[in-house]
C-alpha cells in the first residue's frame, strides 16, 4: 500500500459508508502514483531496438553520435535517468542530474547531484555547473538526453548576471509565499537564470536534444515546465515585471535582481532565446507524463468499483481556501444527480500566506471544505500531491468528510482560527486526517477525488 497510513485514515471515517468512500479515495490515488511512475513512463514510451532509439515519431540512429550525454533535473529525473541507463547501456557516455535531496535513486554512469528543493541551494548550482561543462563541449554529432521533471525550476539554478544564489533564494522565498501561480513564477525565475528560459538549448547548440518531460504544469506548456531550459521562451523581462508588480514585490526583491530588470527592459541584458534560433532546430521535446495520467488512472479504479464518474473538464486554479469552498459546493450540487458519483478534478491552487502556521495548498482547499461538507451523508473529498510533499510538510495532502466538522467541535477546535493563520497541517494532524505516503519520486500536480455513496 502506497499510502502509509491507510487504516490509521479509514479507521476516523464515523460511518460504514464514510470508511468505504476513503478506502476508494485512497486505493485510486494509489493507482494514480503506480500510472505516473517515472521509470515505468521511460521505459513504455523510450525503446531500442537495432541502433535505433525511438520514441513517438522521433527517431535517433545512434551509431551516428560519438556521445551521449544525460542531463536535467526535477523530482523524477533520478527515475528517469536510471531507466534511460537500462535503456541505452553501454553506449551512454556519461552524465549528471539534479534531484532533491530525498531522492531514493540509484545510477551507475549518470552522477545524481542532490540538491534543494523549493528554494535552491549551492548544490544545485555546482550541478547545474556540471550539465553546462557537457552540453558545452558537445558538438554536431553528439547526443544530449535531458530529463526534466517538476522541481526542476528550484533544482537547476544558475544565477544571471550580476545575481547571486542568495539573492535568487531571496527572490524564491517571496514569489511562493505571494500567492503566484507557478507560471508566473517561472516567468521570473528564467529571467534570471543562465540556464532556463531556452539557454540550455542555446548552449548545446549544435548538439541534437532529446527532451523528455514528465509535466507538473496544467496544459504542458513546455515553457514553464522547469522553466523551458530547451524551448524558445514566450515570455519578456516586461512580463517578469508584470508579476512583480502584480504581487507588490518590485520593491522587496534583491537589487541585483531589480538591477537585471531594468537591464533587460532597457536592452542591455539580452532577452531569453526567442522562437526562430536556430538552436531550437536540433532539439525535440516529448512529454511523457501528466497530471492526465493520473486522473485518468483514478477515473479507471473508480470506474471499476461501479462508480459513475464526473471528470472536471478544467483545471483547478485559484486561492486554496476558496476552492475548497466551491468544491464543497459543487459536491452538494452533485449529490442531487444520483449516488455512488465520483468527481476527479486536478489542478495546482495558490495560497497567499499571511499567517505563521504549517501547511500546503491541498491541506488548504481541504481546510476550506469543512464547513460546506458538514452533516452530508457518506461523502469524502481526499486532495493530495502527486509527488507526496503538499508545501513545506510532510504530507501530501488531506481528507474532508461529512463529520469532520463534528469531531473538529469535540476536540475543541476552530476552523476558522487554523484559516486565518495558514495551519491546515496543524488542523488535519490534530484530527489524523493528513495524509502520508513520503516522497514519491514523481511529480505530475494535485489530483482531487470527491466520493458521493
Amino acid at each position: 500500500m502506497l499510502i502509509k497510513n491507510f487504516e490509521q485514515l479509514c479507521s476516523n471515517a464515523y460511518t460504514a459508508g464514510e470508511r468505504r468512500a476513503r478506502e476508494l479515495a485512497l486505493l485510486a490515488f494509489g493507482t494514480a502514483l503506480v500510472a505516473i511512475d517515472p521509470q515505468t513512463l521511460v521505459k513504455t514510451r523510450l525503446s531500442l531496438a537495432n541502433g535505433m532509439l525511438r520514441i513517438d515519431k522521433h527517431c535517433f540512429e545512434l551509431d551516428k553520435f560519438r556521445n551521449i550525454y544525460v542531463i536535467g533535473g526535477g523530482k523524477a529525473s533520478g527515475a528517469m535517468a536510471a531507466a534511460v541507463e537500462q535503456i541505452l547501456g553501454a553506449r551512454l557516455t556519461r552524465g549528471c542530474v539534479n534531484i532533491p535531496h530525498e531522492t531514493v535513486c540509484s545510477t551507475n554512469l549518470v552522477t545524481l547531484n542532490r540538491a534543494g528543493h523549493p528554494v535552491p541551494d549551492l548544490a544545485g548550482v555546482v550541478g547545474t555547473r556540471q550539465m553546462i561543462k557537457l552540453v558545452e563541449m558537445a558538438g554536431i554529432d553528439d547526443l544530449i538526453i535531458s530529463l526534466v521533471s517538476g522541481g526542476g525550476s528550484s533544482l537547476m539554478p544558475l544565477p544571471r548576471a550580476v545575481v547571486t544564489l542568495a539573492d535568487k533564494r531571496e527572490l524564491t522565498g517571496l514569489l511562493l509565499k505571494s500567492g503566484a501561480s507557478i507560471n508566473e513564477i517561472n516567468t521570473v525565475r528564467k529571467h534570471v537564470s543562465d540556464f532556463k528560459g531556452g539557454w540550455l538549448a542555446r548552449r548545446a547548440y549544435p548538439a541534437t536534444v532529446l527532451n523528455l518531460v514528465l509535466s507538473d504544469v496544467i496544459g504542458d506548456p513546455l515553457d514553464s515546465i522547469a522553466s523551458g531550459p530547451t524551448v524558445p521562451d514566450s515570455t519578456t523581462f516586461a512580463d517578469a515585471e508584470s508579476v512583480l508588480r502584480r504581487y507588490d514585490l518590485l520593491n522587496r526583491i534583491p537589487s541585483a535582481v531589480q538591477e537585471l530588470l531594468t537591464d533587460g527592459l532597457k536592452g542591455v541584458a539580452e532577452e531569453t532565446p526567442k522562437s526562430g534560433d536556430p538552436a531550437f532546430d536540433r532539439v525535440c521535446n516529448v512529454v511523457i507524463g501528466n497530471n492526465q495520467s493520473a486522473l485518468t488512472a483514478v477515473c479507471n479504479s473508480l470506474r471499476a468499483e461501479g462508480l459513475e464518474i464526473q471528470l472536471l473538464p478544467a483545471p483547478l486554479q485559484g486561492e486554496a481556501m476558496a476552492l475548497g469552498q466551491s468544491l464543497a459546493v459543487r459536491m452538494s450540487d452533485a449529490s442531487l444527480v444520483g449516488r455512488p458519483l465520483a468527481i476527479i478534478g486536478g489542478g495546482e491552487a495558490t495560497v497567499t500566506v499571511r499567517g505563521s502556521g504549517l501547511g500546503g495548498r491541498n491541506q488548504e482547499i481541504a481546510l476550506g471544505a469543512v464547513q460546506g461538507l458538514a452533516g452530508a451523508d457518506n461523502v469524502l473529498l481526499a486532495v493530495l500531491a502527486t509527488d507526496g510533499i503538499d508545501g513545506p510538510t510532510d504530507a501530501c495532502g488531506a481528507l474532508v468528510d461529512g463529520s469532520t466538522l463534528a469531531r473538529t467541535k469535540k476536540l475543541g477546535l476552530e476552523p476558522e482560527l487554523f484559516a486565518q493563520n495558514n495551519d491546515s497541517y496543524g488542523f488535519f494532524k490534530e484530527l489524523g486526517d493528513l495524509v502520508y505516503t513520503g516522497y514519491t519520486g514523481s511529480n505530475v500536480n494535485d489530483v482531487y477525488i470527491a466520493i458521493l455513496l
